[in-house]
């Protein structure tokens, strides 16, 4: 079977449909061309966008020219009330600052140092599963969000999920979530300020988070200047000094920081998780394949991750199909041609892992599941070529290695424990936040 994807909109039509199309659904919005097309222009009422899918292109924006295509603005206005101004939407002098200081914390990606803290979160959720491992069909994005978030206030804060502080962030981002399932549209589609107002409920859940991290980062201060403080992420990013500027991060940067990586780490790991449990559902041979590795490498070890290769090919091939990240924007800088095209000053540029990893003319069989690809020659030139998950250059998710650890440890840990079988309807992949089931992502679990 292939794996589902939305159907895609046909033909040209005009651009009100393309617009209304969009807000119902940002993937089937989009041209079935684009899976084809190394480039597709289009001028809207307030935009004029390049979607670039030609690898070198996307070498140039994201590695090689990477300040002359800085993040659009437009999509970090999206964001702005959550995130601040983070480094995961700040620009130029700014974001140096606070890419210098996170890539020091995040030295030798902290896999390492975070595996007791991944390991003690995938067996809470092993536990908690056991009450639904009953052959019943259950949603299990809600299952893996409690895993990625029990994961990341682990690794920064040394507090499980159950911490009182942990479970009503959560539980607001949960809501925020559901407040602004759209938060791309105004980037994607370069709409006006006026068109792009933050509702009521996203502006209240936003200062939400941010009062509790603010909490969380006052006693972690206070820690620290009592000598009692932790040796977590969080720590290391307090205590960090730019090696340029010798700042440290103020409190209102270290909370832009923080639900940045709540954000970025939890959203798009209980994601990738989700997709990856329903793929391994539909294909039972890369279940079982997995469940034999796990039970017999699986160790409460950092060394037993070079063994679980299966996890690892599954969760990269996960990732592939449904990239929790499934379209970003950039913006030129200056006019630029792109293949033979002008683009002025303020043009969008929309980079889409989604059309990216499906690319007809680039992977073989685009579309199917098949963790084994990545041992050919065409997976290995496509990996290095046409695969950001993680986006790629100097704007590369930091916590890539720590999620390439944390993925197939949690996969590997719940199919030792639980056969996973498809649900009665397959789940319809929409972009919100994230990329997430339309209505769930369903499955049924049965104890092994």
């Amino acid at each position: 079977m292939i794996p589902p994807k939305p159907k895609s909109r046909q033909g040209k039509g005009s651009v009100w449909r393309f617009i209304r199309d969009f807000r119902r659904d940002i993937l089937s919005a989009q041209s079935e061309r684009l899976y084809r097309a190394w480039m597709a222009e289009f001028r809207g009422p307030f935009i004029h966008s390049f979607t670039c899918n030609d690898p070198t292109l996307i070498d140039m924006i994201l590695r090689r020219r990477p300040l002359d295509f800085p993040k659009s603005p437009r999509m970090a206005a999206g964001l702005e009330p959550l995130l601040g101004n983070s480094s995961f939407i700040s620009n130029g002098a700014t974001w140096k600052h606070q890419r210098r200081i996170i890539d020091l914390a995040f030295e030798g990606g902290r896999t390492r140092e975070s595996f007791p803290a991944m390991w003690d979160a995938a067996e809470a959720a092993v536990a908690r599963l056991e009450a639904v491992a009953d052959g019943n069909e259950i949603d299990i994005e809600p299952h893996t969000a409690h895993v990625a978030a029990d994961v990341i206030f682990r690794s920064l804060f040394s507090i499980p999920i159950e911490d009182q502080t942990a479970s009503q962030v959560f539980d607001a981002f949960r809501e925020h979530q559901d407040a602004q399932p759209m938060v791309n549209l105004g980037g994607l589609l370069a709409l006006p300020q006026w068109a792009r107002m933050h509702n009521k409920r996203a502006l209240s859940s936003a200062r939400k988070i941010r009062d509790l991290i603010r909490d969380l980062v006052s006693q972690r201060s206070a820690q620290i200047d009592a000598g009692e403080a932790p040796s977590d992420l969080a720590t290391k990013l307090m205590t960090t000094a730019d090696p340029v500027t010798k700042k440290r991060f103020s409190d209102k940067e270290m909370i832009d920081e923080v639900a940045t990586f709540f954000l970025a780490g939890h959203e798009t790991s209980a994601s990738a998780l989700a997709w990856s449990l329903y793929l391994l559902a539909e294909f039972p041979e890369w279940q079982d394949k997995l469940a034999a590795e796990a039970e017999q490498h699986l160790a409460p070890e950092f060394g037993c991750m070079k063994d679980l290769l299966v996890a690892r090919a599954v969760f990269r091939e996960a990732l592939r199909l449904y990239p929790p990240v499934a379209m970003t924007v950039r913006e030129c800088k200056h006019a630029e041609t792109l293949r033979d095209r002008k683009a002025s000053p303020g043009a969008q540029v929309v980079l889409s892992p989604w059309h990216l990893h499906r690319h007809e003319r680039l992977w073989e069989r685009p579309d199917h599941f098949d963790p084994g690809r990545w041992e050919t020659a065409n997976g290995r030139k496509c990996q290095r070529e046409a695969y950001i998950p993680f986006s790629m250059g100097g704007r590369a998710c930091p916590g890539a290695g720590f999620a390439m650890i944390e993925g197939p440890l949690i996969l590997a840990s719940i199919v030792a424990r639980y056969r996973i079988e498809p649900p009665s309807e397959p789940p319809v992949p929409v972009m919100r936040l994230t990329l997430r089931g339309k209505n769930g992502i369903h499955l049924r679990l049965r104890k092994r």
